[in-house]
């Protein structure tokens, strides 16, 4: 059982690392919002990988299946939210100081990322190709085992954007209004991109 955790820790950690949009919008709101807001996005896309991880290490096939069938309209939707995310980010004027945590902001942070994140159909194939790599498909078949997997994936994960939140946010302070202007700029700018490869990738 502890090497299923250890391993999910792992898995969860090493896909959340790589910077994608999730990371830029984790980063802006941690600049933007404060620390709260970052982190509760990330741990939106900690939720979306676990939800993929279950599906991989429980051998949901069909879930799967289904999911890979309709990537073209997922992909749709999902680069439609990211353009739009993008174009909000690069007008948004940073306030002069950080935003109060709300609940209703915060909710909003956390099922953003999670959208997001989940509709990405190709993250089930990460997770597929590294369950199998590292062996783990006799898990799909011993839901105990596979559930501490997931724990462990869904830990792993935000374990990295704890990390990133936190770190971003010691650096926040060093940032004046207009260095968070450009920052959400250029954010705007990545995402956006991210929005456009997206539609792109379904010509």
């Amino acid at each position: 059982m502890i090497a299923f955790f250890i391993k999910g820790l792992l898995i969860g950690f090493s896909i959340a690392a790589p910077v994608g949009p999730i990371g830029v919008l984790c980063i802006r709101r941690t600049l933007a919002e404060g620390r709260n807001s970052g982190l509760v996005s990330g741990l939106g896309a900690a939720t979306a990988d676990a939800v993929y991880g279950s599906i991989a290490g429980f051998g949901l096939t069909i879930i799967s299946g289904f999911l890979l069938d309709q990537q073209i309209w997922i992909r749709l939707v999902g680069g439609a939210f990211l353009c739009y995310l993008g174009i909000k980010t690069f007008i948004t004027s940073p306030s002069d100081r950080a935003a109060v945590a709300q609940g209703k902001g915060l909710l909003s942070d956390y099922i953003s990322t999670f959208f997001l994140t989940l509709t990405n159909p190709m993250t089930i194939l990460s997770f597929a190709a590294i369950f199998a790599g590292l062996g783990l498909g006799a898990a799909a078949g011993d839901y105990g085992s596979a559930g501490v997997l997931i724990v462990g994936v869904f830990l792993g994960s935000a374990t990295w954007w704890f990390l990133l939140s936190g770190g971003v946010s010691i650096l926040r302070r060093q940032f004046g209004q207009s260095t968070i202007r450009w920052v959400n700029r250029i954010s705007g700018l990545i995402i956006l991109s991210f929005g456009v490869v997206a539609f792109w990738s379904m010509i």
